[in-house]
């Protein structure tokens, strides 16, 4: 009897350490949570101004990801390119349909294969080795552009530098979404369609300022601008800090914790933000959301999966693609190469504004209702578009690049910066980088179908389709209109945690945005 008190008095100790260790964990937990729905966006920033900056620095790779597909569309448009790579047509060089076909390929297969790449180095080494290697990488392969003088070189310079440029998709939304806090998140993932916006303006920009060039400069100075990224990138490679949720996963909790801090000002308790991380990772392996390829497609995660391929996918069907062929398209239409020049910086100066502007409206209003609108107008501004060229009246070409003006601004403050904060929230936090590397894969090659496809409408030996352009994109805009409304649901002001059982428990589309907890 007496034995069998003493087991007792040695066993309830522990007992009660261990339920009041999981009650604070709770606490804790609570308190983060809390904090998370009361935080207003510019309490934010003043508590997280490092996670800020160090998402923006991440999402450097993009403005080079972007810059080089728009840097290429412009050369089209170039004399010396065309003169020293294209052959004579009615009296002009161009170059030809299977030739812009087979370099535009390079950036979207490397997005491809790049970005699937990057899900393995990303989960065994964590974001900030991975980001590092690849900018190390694409310093290498800019050489091969810049001492091209060859088609086939250049085909070569841009398929291996596509392939490392498609990693940075990956890498910056998924290391924003785990950074910055819930009130800032749709911000700081969206900022990476700002860094698409700003890589496509500085590639107009920089090829309207060579474009006089009579010699190989006038190509070879843009190609040679992406140095100047990586030389800004360099620096920050030893500085920078791993993401926490990567870091706890790994089960390198003091590292996660000491990340957090270097994230966090020290109002923060960054105890209690490490046991939301860990109890959000607790519930998904609960789940069994799993953190590998095949898991993505699970059907534990395949309803995620799907929005997050849909929504991305949506912006290359919608039209996106035409943006890239944006000056050489004006050319076409029937404005001199200064107009057109011109008119593409023009076009993504507007689209910069718009990102901006996107960030208010995604606080406001949220990110279902902002993608639903926003594809909407899209569509009937394609369709104007196409209705135009079908029957010309005076002054159709301008009214036609103001609608165009008009269809990016709708574009940048809607399905563009909207898909990633989308694809970032719906996809469970074990296998973000994966569903994000599957989404942008998947995206990417129908990019590659339009790369292939708009050379031939749009080239004045082929198709020569100019503005009717328009019925295409409006017509592929409709069945994702509808997909979207039943589909994509309003994540606002949601956690991981909550987003997590909403998920589990097959909550209705239409309900996300009303459904307790």
């Amino acid at each position: 009897m007496s034995a069998d008190l003493k087991d007792k008095d040695m066993e309830d100790p522990i007992e009660v350490r261990k339920f009041s260790t999981e009650q604070e964990n709770a606490e804790e937990v609570r308190e983060a949570t809390e904090l998370e729905h009361t935080l207003t966006f510019f309490q934010a920033v003043k508590l997280y101004p490092k996670a800020i900056g160090w998402s923006m620095y991440f999402s450097l790779g993009v403005i080079m990801l972007s810059f080089d597909p728009q840097l290429l569309g412009n050369l089209y448009a170039m004399p010396a390119f065309q003169k020293d790579f294209g052959y004579e047509f009615e009296g002009e060089y161009i170059i030809s349909a299977v030739w812009q076909t087979s370099l535009g390929m390079g950036n979207p297969i490397g997005q491809v294969v790049g970005a699937l790449a990057a899900g393995y180095p990303m989960e065994w080494y964590g974001r900030k080795k991975t980001f590092n290697v690849c900018v190390v990488l694409v310093a290498g392969l800019v050489f091969i552009q810049f001492f091209a003088r060859s088609l086939k070189v250049l085909l070569v310079g841009e398929l291996l530098a596509g392939l490392v440029l498609g990693a940075f998709v990956v890498i910056a939304p998924a290391y924003a979404s785990e950074v910055t806090p819930l009130a800032m998140r749709s911000v700081a993932t969206s900022y990476v369609n700002l860094c698409f916006v700003t890589g496509q303006l500085l590639g107009n920009g920089v090829t309207a300022g060579t474009k006089g060039i009579e010699n190989h400069w006038a190509y070879s100075i843009p190609f040679s601008i992406q140095w100047f990224w990586v030389l800004l990138i360099i620096p920050g490679m030893w500085f920078a800090p791993e993401s926490p949720w990567w870091l706890a996963r790994q089960g390198r909790l003091e590292d996660a914790e000491h990340a957090l801090r270097r994230l966090s000002s020290k109002q923060v308790n960054v105890k209690a933000i490490l046991a939301q991380i860990m109890e959000t990772d607790r519930l998904e392996t609960q789940m069994e959301a799993g953190s590998t390829y095949f898991d993505v497609f699970r059907r534990v995660n395949w309803r995620r999966t799907e929005v997050a391929i849909g929504v991305y996918a949506t912006q290359v069907l919608c039209g996106i693609y035409l943006i890239n062929y944006g000056t050489y398209f004006f050319s076409l239409a029937g404005l001199n190469t200064s107009q057109a020049y011109n008119m593409g910086i023009g076009f993504l100066a507007v689209g910069w504004v718009s990102t901006i502007f996107s960030w208010y409206l995604m606080q406001r209003f949220g990110r279902r209702p902002l993608y639903n609108i926003g594809l909407t107008l899209l569509m009937i501004i394609m369709f104007l578009v196409g209705i135009l060229d079908v029957v010309p009246t005076k002054g159709a070409l301008w009214t036609q690049s103001a609608l165009l003006l008009v269809w990016n601004f709708t574009f940048d403050w809607s399905v563009g910066p909207v898909a990633y904060a989308i694809f970032c929230e719906v996809s469970a936090t074990r296998v973000r980088s994966k569903t994000i590397a599957v989404a942008t894969a998947v995206q990417a090659m129908v990019g590659i179908v339009m790369t292939v496809a708009i050379p031939y409408l749009i080239n004045p030996d082929e198709a020569n389709l100019r503005g009717k352009l328009g019925f295409f994109f409006g017509g592929l805009s409709i069945p994702c209109l509808v997909w979207c409304y039943f589909r994509v649901p309003e994540m606002k002001g949601r956690t991981y945690e909550e987003l997590d059982l909403m998920f589990e428990r097959n909550v209705p589309t239409r309900q996300f945005g009303t459904y307790e907890i």
